[in-house]
């Protein structure tokens, strides 16, 4: 209990200060992201990833809190999955090349004899999609990092009621550094996670939640592990159905996620990262009771609810602007406001309207014929006889008046 309450200290503070210290190699490096036309330093998931990392192998290292092998491997896992990171920032890799490393780093830390080879490759899935999702949430200032010490506290709260102190203390160091490192991340952010602390982050608490739940029920620990990574995986679904939906690649980035229609509905960036740190504490908190059995397990129907209202709610919010030469409707040359126009001819299966030329002057009526230009208005109201040109003229003329 010292050695964690040390642990979490030092973790802290190493992590504030080491994220200062690299925000000017960053920006030398050119190690940025535009957020609203201001460069962002990428390097924040450096300083946690490194803080993290000698942290828990201090404490494994001194046989004060030893890590064990399963906590061990997945420590060296997520160490692997940060370098990678760091890699797609600085050469921009693609991110198919991405998922796979992610992939086989999971399958090598998965323990398949108490998992089982169907859910073992189940749980390699699920944390690579946790692992590539929790990058996501890195596009709004605080929020990966609110979201990222919630779930860790969570995850070490599971790991801490199996005795697994290995794997306690490094979730417990995880969340202290993430925590350091929200001083720099709060909005307006001077420092960011990247795809290296993002990566390293959320592979670490998805590898950390599959071991806590080694040897349960699949069912029931599927239950646990979408309760504990609520937020994540309504960001992912929000986002691919919302492409999907528009018309858009599903690879396409844009203004879509979860804080980012959380923006649109009249939030700072503050409250948004507050709203989704609330949502996942609330998640996170039922995950926790049914994994220690305080709840029953139909208690995670709660949070699917929440999470499906919430994916309705947010999928009505207006993301995405009008395409390039479309009108509202999306159609080209479409005017906003204004309905379409029937197509009719012999192609469109309507009858063709005959068109109706102007009728001249000469072939209109008289009485349909307005007033002479010049002439006043009094003739169109009243139904008297207008005056010629030459009656006009000897009126306007002066009159003379002979006196007897």
């Amino acid at each position: 209990m010292l050695y964690g309450i040390a642990a979490a200290t030092a973790s802290f503070l190493l992590a504030a200060l080491l994220a200062g210290v690299l925000r000017a190699p960053a920006l030398a490096l050119a190690l940025v992201d535009r957020r609203r036309r201001r460069p962002v330093p990428l390097s924040g998931g450096v300083a946690v990833a490194l803080v993290t990392a000698l942290v828990a192998w201090a404490g494994d290292w001194t046989g004060v809190v030893p890590l064990g092998s399963a906590a061990g491997r997945l420590l060296l896992g997520a160490s692997a999955v940060g370098v990678l990171g760091l890699a797609a920032d600085l050469w921009r890799l693609r991110r198919r090349w991405v998922v796979a490393g992610t992939a086989v780093a999971a399958a090598c830390v998965v323990p398949y004899g108490g998992t089982g080879p169907v859910a073992g490759v189940l749980a390699v899935g699920w944390i690579t999609l946790v692992a590539s999702a929790f990058r996501g949430l890195d596009h709004a200032d605080g929020v990966a990092g609110t979201v990222g010490v919630v779930t860790a506290f969570g995850v070490a709260s599971c790991a801490a009621a199996e005795l697994r102190d290995g794997l306690t203390v490094a979730l417990l160091a995880l969340a202290a550094a993430l925590t350091g490192l929200l001083l720099h991340n709060w909005h307006p952010a001077r420092i960011a996670l990247g795809a290296c602390g993002a990566l390293f982050a959320g592979f670490l608490l998805a590898g950390g939640a599959v071991l806590t739940r080694e040897g349960y029920a699949p069912a029931s620990g599927a239950a646990v592990l979408f309760a504990l990574s609520a937020p994540v995986c309504l960001d992912v679904v929000l986002v691919l159905l919302s492409r999907k939906l528009a018309g858009r690649p599903p690879l396409r980035g844009g203004p879509d996620h979860l804080a980012h229609r959380v923006r649109r509905l009249g939030l700072t960036p503050q409250g948004a990262a507050v709203v989704v740190g609330g949502a996942s504490c609330g998640a996170v908190l039922v995950g926790v009771l049914v994994h220690t059995g305080r709840l029953d397990g139909t208690a995670v129907w709660w949070v699917a609810g929440g999470a499906a209202a919430a994916l309705a709610g947010l999928l009505r919010v207006r993301v995405y602007g009008p395409r390039h030469g479309a009108g509202a409707a999306g159609v080209p040359g479409q005017v906003p406001g204004r309905p379409k126009a029937r197509a009719e001819g012999p192609l469109s299966g309507r009858p063709q309207a005959r068109v109706r030329r102007p009728r001249t002057e000469s072939q209109l009526p008289p009485e349909a014929i307005g007033p002479p230009r010049g002439a006043s208005s009094r003739g169109s109201i009243f139904p008297v006889r207008q005056a010629r040109r030459s009656e006009e003229d000897q009126v306007s003329a002066p009159l003379r008046v002979r006196n007897g």
